[in-house]
Formats: C-alpha cells, structure tokens, sequence
C-alpha cells in the first residue's frame, strides 16, 4: 500500500500555529485590534507609547504609567558611540534595512541584561530596542548625507525625537500628531512574515536582539516590506492625476498590479487607509500642494473601477496606499519608508517575543520544528552511490 503523502500548506497559509493574546486581524470585516482595541479607536487618541505599553503589559496605561514608559523610553534612545562610528565606516549606498538589521546584533554586546533571561530583563531589553531604532534609523540617513547624527532630545516624545533627529527641527503639533498616528497604525499586525520570523528565533530561546534581527531580515523583503516605497515610486511615476486612466489600463493589459490595492488578508478596505487619508489631504493642504494625495484618491477610484470591470471582482485599499504620500510630504527619504515601519512595529515584534518565551496564551512545549517533504529523485527510487573525486 503506497504511503500517504504529507499535506502541504505552502507558505502556511491557513495553518494555525500558536496562540495569541496580542493582536487580532478580522479580514472580512476590516477589524484590526489590540489587545481587545480596535485600532481605529486608539489611532489619534493615544500616543504610540500609550501602545507600547499596551502591548508589552497588556493594558492601556494611567498617568502614573504613562509618564513611567516615557521616561524609559527616552532614557534608552542614545545609542553607543562605537556602533555611531562603525555606521561611520559604511557605504554611504547601503540599504537602510541594511544597515538597521546589521545594528541590532551590534546593541546587543553593549546590553547588560543580554546574558539574564528572565522576563523582566527582556522587558528591558525590549524597552531598549523601541527607543533605539528611530535613533538608527535617522542617524544613517544624516551619516550617508555627510551630516553629524544628532542627539535624541529625552524631552521630546518618540514621535517628535524621531523628525526632530531626522532633520535638526523641533516638528510642530500637527506633524508630530500625524506621525505618531502613523506609529500606533503600524505597530502591530498579527503573526505577519516578520513577526513570525521573530517568534520563531524566540521559541530557540535566543535573546530577543537576534529573534528582532530575523524580523528586521524579513520585512526587508520585497513581498513584506517596502510597499509603500513602490507606492510613491509609482505615484512619481505617472505624476499627474491626467494619467491615472492611462496607467491604470496598461498595468490591468500587461497583467501587472496597482500597489497599495489588494491584501493578503483584507477582503474589505483596510481600516488603516481610511485613518491615513485625510492626513495625507491635509498634509498636501499644509504644503500647498495636494497633488499626491488627488494622484493616490483618483489611482484608487479608478483602479477599484477598473479592477471590478476586468476581474468582474472587488479590490481594497490597503495601509500602504496613503502612508506613501503621506511621509512623502513629511519630506522623508522614500527608501526610509520600511525602516519607519521597523520603527513602529519593533512594539509589536518585542511583545511577540515576550509571549513566545514567556507563556500566555501561547504557551508551547517547544520550539517550532515543521517537517518538509523530500522530493529530490536524483537517483530514481534508491540513494545514490558515493563517487571518490577521482572517478568523477
């Protein structure tokens, strides 16, 4: 009787591999939570270090408790002068992902709780990291632009530090407001590639420096990271709202697709985009000039339009879509797109570690450890003979 072949579910799609308490993604009905929030109740009512401590303690804070996290994390920005230097010596080309992911190891020999395993060491080592990565990531922008790093302002929130450090200026209300929106939109998503990637060093019981620099490896990839920068690439691109038409029905003719529509998970607009759009209008209305935001609202018209013309089927609007403009306006790189969502979801990358080594709900007996199904037939049905170097 011939044995029965594995069931494959490639790229695990559907396969339910732990528990979870932290977050929760609802694709049919377009429901993003929290640790029991919907996301559209927190963005633009609390800060991201509201989240933070939402995430990593499973509660929203008190003033007590909000003031405490701040004062944490801005205590914990400043990054070692050596690992300033080093990033000194790079190549002024180098990814920023790059760079970001290169660091993490680096913060890690200089963390004195590196060696204590304990959850409350982790607690701290993550505290460490949420403060530190906008501090990376604005300091190699200013190193490949030949300018000093500047030092992180502990009287500024995580928001305001991050665009102050950026560009040398203090940001006003409404900017800072806006990008912290952005913080708290990003900061955590379910069991995505990164996160899993980051749970799945964790369940080794390797510190949460090197399951954080799987996760930074992970969103560097092009199918997980990096949409919006394609997205503004493309806005860039066509450049006129005159031309959406045009460019709409040579991407459905070539069989291509219009970035930032379509999810994964998504059957309905993803309740982010819907946050992030009228700060991008208003963003444009701030510059005196809306043309990014008119170019994506017409490019998501149309393209859902057309899409529904062609594919006799619907396409959503995803998170992507408008945070392009949007930091675009704010006058950031667009190749520092992805590292700004490393900003925002190491939150949620931090508290998935916590729970994969420290029970919860998602409590497992070991490490993950899948089967794979060996298909090599390089020698029909038996294994190949040995052949010494000198009969080859």
């Amino acid at each position: 009787m011939e044995a029965c072949k594995p069931v494959i579910n490639t790229g695990l799609r559907g396969v339910t591999i732990a528990s979870t308490k932290i977050s929760d993604v609802n694709g049919a009905e377009g429901k993003l939570i929290y640790r029991g929030y919907l996301v559209k109740d927190l963005a633009g009512k609390t800060t991201f270090e509201e989240v933070v401590h939402l995430l990593l303690f499973e509660h929203l804070p008190n003033h007590q408790e909000l003031d405490s996290i701040r004062r944490q994390i801005a205590e914990q920005r400043a990054v070692p002068a050596e690992i300033l230097s080093a990033m000194q010596q790079m190549p002024k080309d180098a990814l920023p992902m790059d760079v970001l992911q290169a660091t993490v190891p680096m913060l890690a020999s200089y963390d004195p709780d590196i060696r204590k395993t304990d959850v409350e060491s982790t607690g701290r080592m993550a505290i460490r990291l949420i403060a530190k990565f906008p501090t990376i990531v604005a300091a190699w922008d200013r190193i490949r632009n030949g300018k000093p790093p500047i030092d992180p302002d502990a009287g500024l929130s995580q928001a305001a530090n991050f665009l102050y450090m950026l560009s040398g200026n203090v940001p006003d209300e409404e900017l800072t407001h806006f990008f912290d929106t952005c913080l708290v939109l990003h900061a955590e998503h379910s069991f995505n590639a990164s996160t899993f990637a980051a749970r799945e060093v964790a369940s080794t019981k390797a510190h949460i420096y090197a399951a954080v620099a799987a996760g930074v490896g992970s969103l560097s990839g092009p199918l997980h990271g990096g949409a919006n920068t394609r997205v503004m690439q493309m806005l860039l691109a066509i450049g006129d709202v005159g031309k959406v038409d045009d460019y709409v029905a040579s991407i459905l003719d070539t069989g291509g697709v219009i970035m930032g529509l379509g999810h994964a998970v998504y059957q309905v607009d993803d309740p982010r985009a819907h946050i992030l759009a009228p700060m991008s209008q208003a963003m444009g209305k701030r510059a005196g000039d809306t043309r990014w935001y008119d170019l994506s609202k017409a490019l998501e018209i149309k393209g859902k339009e057309a899409f529904k013309q062609r594919k006799g089927k619907d396409i959503f609007v995803n998170v992507d879509f408008y945070s392009a403009s949007l930091y675009y306006y704010m006058g950031i790189a667009v190749d520092l797109f992805t590292p700004i969502f490393a900003i925002s979801r190491i939150a949620g990358w931090t508290a998935h570690v916590i729970e994969e080594q420290f029970g919860g709900a998602s409590a497992k007996p070991t490490l993950y450890r899948p089967e794979s199904d060996y298909i090599g037939d390089y020698c029909g049905p038996d294994e190949c003979a040995f052949v010494p170097m000198k009969d080859r």
